[in-house]
């Protein structure tokens, strides 16, 4: 019997659309945009922050929030009452990314009782990633379909892999989460640099993103920089960037000077681990190795920074 399916996060959203079970959703989180087919479904959650503004504004509001005791998003619970899953996908990987499993918890158990299962995602390296992708296949009774979506994604990583053994150089190379304050990727984003053929020692797999200084960047002397701050469409980036360019230290690295740095669609990619993580590190690999992954780069995930 087909279930009734909640996601409170954008990654779970695709997940459960990759598995072929877009029509078993009821509702979704207020971030979620992707695929296109899902986006009428009513909203289960909402900000508690507004996500337009710098990055500098975002933190300032993140922190208050956080001091305070205070989520960043809720639950709409009337929505949730309306929606009535049985199976609620949330995430305790990250309490800025969507609602906390707490809150998620408590608003389940008020309004929907015992007969709805809530399953919590918290990946932090591809294989969770991946790992996820079996889990909420066989919460949903699609197993087969997650099989194939796993056999799919080790396949590319794997090619991916094969192919930077022929690279003729190394790449030093800097992921930027967030801008201000500065952050580096953590996370799944250094395994997917080393396994593209660059060095990466901002951040060890699966660390947590952790914020750091300019001058530890520079330090890093990165031949190659990507601007991914989670959440961030291009355009939102782009607006970013004036003050970035401003900073002498950054304008000393040697990719800003060589002319390779670059700024991705960090909303899209890599920043959600879902089924188009394995299209991130592909994205990564073109960016990084382009002699050797160019053709594998997503149109229109990515700009150069000049």
């Amino acid at each position: 019997m087909a279930q009734r399916i909640a996601t409170l996060l954008p990654s779970a959203t695709e997940i459960v659309c990759a598995l072929g079970l877009a029509e078993q959703l009821v509702g979704i989180s207020h971030e979620c945009d992707f695929p296109p087919q899902i986006t009428h479904l009513p909203r289960l959650t909402k900000a508690k922050i507004d996500p337009r503004g710098r990055s500098d504004e975002i933190d300032r509001q993140v922190r208050e929030l956080v001091a305070d005791g205070l989520s960043v998003y809720t639950v709409l619970e009337d929505e949730l009452r309306e929606a009535a899953p049985d199976v609620i996908i949330t995430q305790d990987q990250c309490e800025v990314c969507a609602v906390s499993l707490a809150e998620v918890e408590v608003s389940v158990r008020r309004i929907l009782g015992a007969d709805a299962r809530v399953l919590s995602l918290s990946p932090n390296t591809m294989d969770d990633i991946l790992g996820d992708f079996a889990r909420v296949a066989d919460a949903t009774g699609a197993a087969d379909a997650g099989q194939r979506l796993i056999d799919d994604a080790r396949s590319r990583l794997a090619r991916i892999a094969d192919r930077a053994a022929r690279a003729r150089s190394r790449p030093r190379v800097a992921c930027i989460e967030w801008l201000d304050p500065p952050m580096v990727a953590g996370n799944w984003v250094p395994e997917m640099v080393r396994a593209c053929g660059g060095i990466y020692e901002l951040a060890e797999p699966g660390s947590h993103s952790t914020a750091v200084s300019w001058p530890a960047i520079a330090d890093s002397a990165p031949d190659v920089v990507i601007v991914m701050p989670c959440g961030f469409d291009l355009a939102q980036t782009r607006r970013e960037l004036p003050a970035l360019r401003e900073n002498p230290i950054w304008r000393a690295l040697p990719a800003v000077r060589n002319k390779r740095v670059y700024s991705v669609d960090g909303n899209a990619y890599l920043n959600r681990p879902g089924p188009r993580i394995i299209d991130s590190a592909e994205l990564i690999a073109g960016l990084v190795q382009p002699d050797l992954f160019a053709s594998l780069i997503p149109p229109a995930s990515w700009e150069r920074v000049e």
